[in-house]
């Protein structure tokens, strides 16, 4: 580079990263960056958007906790995935994704595709389920045998006609599958 362009070259640059700088930072006020995971870190920002009520908006998630349905179950872990209302400050939920521990071995729901190599779950426009591993149970201090993660995407339902059966059985499985695998490896199993 020639040497009397320098001085130009990097004042035009001071300028363009202070313009960047205050393009995310208005005002000064710095702004906490989006969490790029969600539901107990089981979705990336990226899945977790695939599933749309057709309405838009930013992606959000409320997570809570509790023990199981009965005092023998330790893992009940629910997730809504929520999306921003341009219309209202309060999001609007779009679907649930359930992880808790479970007696009952898995089975297939009347019309459901299963989910894949790798996985035991099945998939249908608007619901789904996966099995963790065997041991992940164990691992996740419950006396059950299995842990299931369920997703519940009312939105998807054929009958409410957003996306066809295909795309909604595609996005289902991706959420689902991303999901199970995501808490099998935090868990270790």
């Amino acid at each position: 580079m020639n040497k009397k362009w320098l001085p130009l070259t990097v004042v035009l640059g001071a300028a363009g990263v202070a313009v960047v700088t205050a393009s995310v930072w208005p005002d000064g006020e710095k702004e906490p960056p989006l969490p790029q995971t969600l539901c107990y870190g089981a979705l990336s920002r990226q899945t977790a958007e695939l599933i749309d009520d057709g309405k838009g908006g930013e992606v959000s998630a409320e997570e809570w906790q509790s023990k199981g349905k009965t005092t023998d179950y330790a893992v009940f872990k629910g997730c809504q995935v929520q999306r921003a209302n341009p219309d209202s400050e309060s999001p609007r939920g779009v679907y649930q994704l359930i992880i808790q521990d479970t007696r009952s071995a898995p089975g297939r729901r009347k019309d459901s595709v299963p989910l894949g190599t790798g996985f035991t779950g099945w998939v249908l426009p608007d619901q789904a389920e996966a099995t963790l591993p065997a041991g992940c149970a164990a691992r996740m201090g419950s006396t059950a045998p299995y842990i299931t993660v369920t997703l519940s995407a009312p939105s998807q339902a054929e009958k409410k006609g957003l996306v066809d059966r295909d795309t909604a059985i595609r996005n289902s499985t991706t959420v689902v599958r991303e999901a199970a695998t995501n808490l099998a490896r935090k868990a270790g199993c």
